[in-house]
């Protein structure tokens, strides 16, 4: 019988060490579970010469389940956070070809041939899953098929193994499909799959390295004139989980020394978009979120403050020293103080607390729950134009950073920070905000912010120089060189202070394109 609905499905990758003790983990509390069955999955992905399929995010396959052939074709193939809502067309059919004389509805007929106008197909890649299933069920009328798959992605000589848990919606609510994940997966550590099965075929195809963790740099947000206040929050919110997410994965997989900065920075820009976009939102759902992301913050934050000693603070001084005093005993003690700090926040990374957040999160983003049924004009608000609410969010947080700004020449060390961190979240606003204004409006005070961002930046380099002095051994030998550096960037500082006045006045007097 053929079937053609919308399929709503969270894809995770559990980190390797992780994956045995998840097919263990018992049935997730409110759930109860159906017995498990394991059968043996052979795909293969169809698409033109051109892929002309996979560029109109279509993805067309045969599947061998047991002694049959199953055809299926999913249409709007985007995976964002993990989370894929494709619209799925399955027929049996007599082997492994496409054949499509089976597909009973015309809309999905129509927009394949359209999309091939008439280009031949040919297999493209295969993937080779051994399938472990169940359905949870909750009382709320939730259904879930949850499946633990172990395979490989197949592309002409090329192998990738895979792992992967993938909860497909099969009744009720978003919201149970995260709870069920959350309680699947307790503490084991996972990031969000980047893309749909067929994607990693052509990607290891095309010579991508689809099994290596990096870290996930900030990645742009294009917002247009029409887009609401809502979908442009959403969009932020997505941004900044997948970032958070991914970097934590990286740390857990392989320690990259990026991982933690980038991390830290998914954080601050989530609780950034919290801040602008406040007046719309309820308070009570946002408060828990927005605690726990800085906690997370500050946790991850040691491990950067390190790697901010190590490498921004002594390894320049390397050729700076007098005679006499040695960079190696501080490099090598610095060392084995990050070495330290690192395992302390993998644990952290790897707890349940964490899980939760990423979980909670993601379940916040896709499931609206920013709504407020007390606020009565939320909806017109969400449905405004996201330009009328970044205008007033920017001249906010503008007047934020003016507040300091014209006392730069009275400001304390702390209101230096402070400052800092307004700054910081006016140049996340404004990364949001910026795709819907004139590039050549936005980019001169751009360039005026970084400049003196630049400098904050380095000032709390140095106030972190400090830690230098209580580093263990630091009274020792390496005592003199910790405060020769501790001296070296103080003086500095100084020297760079007076041009933070400068760069003020300049940022100052740059237009604010915004209004």
């Amino acid at each position: 019988m053929a079937k053609s609905e919308r399929e709503i499905e969270l894809k995770l990758e559990v980190l390797p060490n992780w994956r045995d003790l998840v097919k263990q983990v018992p049935v997730p509390d409110g759930f109860t579970s159906s017995r498990a069955v394991t059968q043996t999955l052979h795909s293969i992905y169809f698409d033109t010469e051109d892929q002309a399929l996979r560029r109109a995010r279509i993805s067309l396959r045969v599947r061998k389940v047991g002694k049959g052939w199953l055809q299926t074709a999913k249409i709007g193939t985007g995976v964002f956070g993990g989370l894929s809502s494709a619209i799925e067309v399955e027929h049996p059919v007599e082997g492994r070809a496409i054949d499509f004389k089976v597909i009973d509805d015309p809309h999905a007929l129509s927009l394949l041939l359209d999309t091939l106008s008439g280009s031949p197909l040919s297999e493209a890649c295969e993937t080779v899953m051994r399938r472990t299933k169940r359905i949870l069920s909750d009382d709320n009328g939730a259904r879930i098929e949850v499946a633990f798959d172990n395979g490989e992605i197949i592309a002409g000589d090329k192998r990738s193994p895979l792992s992967e848990v993938e909860l497909e919606l099969q009744a009720g609510s978003a919201a149970s499909l995260y709870l069920a994940a959350s309680g699947l997966l307790g503490p084991a550590p996972f990031r969000f799959s980047p893309c749909s099965k067929s994607e990693r075929g052509f990607r290891l195809a095309g010579g991508e390295d689809t099994d290596r963790l990096t870290p996930h740099l900030t990645s742009k947000i294009d917002l247009e004139p029409g887009t609401t206040v809502e979908q442009a929050f959403r969009d932020v919110l997505r941004s900044c989980l997948e970032q958070i997410a991914a970097n934590r994965a990286c740390i857990l997989d392989n320690h990259h020394p990026e991982g933690p900065h980038q991390m830290r920075i998914g954080l601050r820009r989530l609780r950034s978009a919290f801040r602008l976009f406040r007046p719309t939102l309820n308070r009570d759902t946002l408060a828990p979120l927005d605690n726990l992301a800085k906690t997370i913050a500050a946790e991850v934050g040691k491990l950067r403050d390190v790697d901010a000693l190590k490498d921004d603070i002594v390894a320049p001084l390397a050729d700076q020293l007098p005679d006499g005093l040695a960079i190696a005993p501080l490099q090598a003690q610095l060392a084995t103080l990050r070495g330290q700090t690192a395992r302390d926040v993998a644990a952290y990374l790897a707890s349940e607390e964490v899980n939760r957040f990423i979980f909670a999160l993601a379940a916040y983003t896709e499931t609206r729950g920013w709504l407020a049924p007390e606020m009565r004009d939320q909806t017109d608000r969400l449905a405004a134009p996201v330009k009328s609410l970044a205008g007033s969010a920017l001249d906010r947080q503008w007047k934020k950073v003016a507040s300091y700004g014209k006392r730069i020449e009275d400001l304390t060390i702390p209101e230096r920070h402070e400052m800092r961190k307004a700054l910081k979240k006016l140049r996340y606003g404004v990364e949001f905000f910026g795709g819907l204004y004139p590039k050549k409006k936005v980019k001169p005070f751009l360039k005026q912010l970084r400049r003196l961002q630049d400098i904050f930046g380095y000032l709390n380099d140095v106030a972190i120089a400090e830690k230098l002095l209580t580093v263990p051994k630091a009274r020792g030998a390496i005592g003199p060189v910790a405060g020769y550096a501790v001296g070296w960037h103080e003086a500095q500082s100084q020297h760079m202070w007076l041009h933070a006045r400068e760069f003020w006045a300049d940022a100052s007097a740059a237009p604010k394109f915004w209004r």
